[in-house]
Formats: C-alpha cells, sequence, structure tokens
C-alpha cells in the first residue's frame, strides 16, 4: 500500500518558504519537495485557498507565507490538502457477508476512528513555528551554519 507523504513533503517546503528571504519559485520548491513544479503548484493552491500561502507574480515573484508561523496548525495544512487517510491501513471488506470479518472490521474500525481523532487533535494543537524551532534547534545542535544537508 503505498503511503501519502503530501504532508510531510509540504511542510519540508513550507520551512524553507519560512527560513527564506523573499519569496519562492516553484522550481525551487519542487527541488525542495523533491517533485516537479506542476506537483508544487497544484497542492501549493489549496493552501492558498486556505489562506496559507500567497503567490506573488512577475519577475522576482513566486510563493510566500501569508500568515505567521505561530497562525498555521498542521490541522489546517492537512486540511487544505484535502485531508488524506492519516493512516495506512485498513481493513478488510472481501466478503462483507462474513460474520468473522464483520467482528474483526468492527473492532478494527474503532482503533482506527480513535486513533485518527487523536491524531487530528494533536495537528490542531502543532504550529508551523513549533516545527521550526525543533529545526533550528537540531540545526544549532549540529553546529551548522547555512543551508540543511542540501534538502
Amino acid at each position: 500500500m503505498k503511503r501519502d507523504s503530501r504532508l510531510s513533503a509540504v511542510l519540508h517546503a513550507l520551512l524553507h518558504m519560512a527560513h527564506h528571504k523573499g519569496p519562492m519559485t516553484s522550481e525551487a520548491l519542487a527541488q525542495c519537495m523533491s517533485t516537479n513544479p506542476v506537483v508544487v503548484r497544484r497542492t501549493l493552491a489549496g493552501l492558498r485557498e486556505m489562506g496559507i500561502v500567497r503567490s506573488e507574480k512577475g519577475h522576482a515573484g513566486g510563493w510566500v507565507l501569508a500568515r505567521p508561523l505561530e497562525a498555521i496548525t498542521l490541522a489546517e495544512i492537512h486540511e487544505a490538502l484535502g485531508e488524506p487517510g492519516l493512516l495506512a491501513m485498513a481493513h478488510s471488506s472481501d466478503n462483507p457477508q462474513c460474520l468473522v470479518e464483520q467482528a474483526v472490521n468492527a473492532a478494527l474500525g474503532d482503533a482506527f476512528a480513535e486513533a485518527e481523532a487523536l491524531l487530528r487533535e494533536r495537528f490542531g494543537t502543532v504550529t508551523l513555528a513549533a516545527l521550526a524551532d525543533d529545526f533550528s534547534r537540531r540545526f544549532a545542535a549540529h553546529g551548522h551554519a547555512g543551508a540543511h544537508n542540501g534538502s
């Protein structure tokens, strides 16, 4: 089963935007996200609609954060991405009439719902500022004073 890593990739790009002086082009962000500029534009369009980023046109244009890091939560970013599933596991639906499958799915369904609710709640409390602070601490602990490992 393929995992959806868009949230992680977007957070990576947003932290680069936060530390960059001025707008970042889709091409530069594509390098950060290991994807192509079309994917960046498509992905950031949802974030623009939620007021998380904005695009600036022109020669020196590109993408910038539309709000302070403290005002952007992981929950908002997750929502802007279309609320992709948070868990890669799922229950079986091969034989819905099977009473064993029904019992297993009921137990798993409750557990999955509780886990997703806990993740969503946690996402509402984590801001981009907290991630940026954590990055800065890690960066300082490694004694770096420039870009970090090219990513």
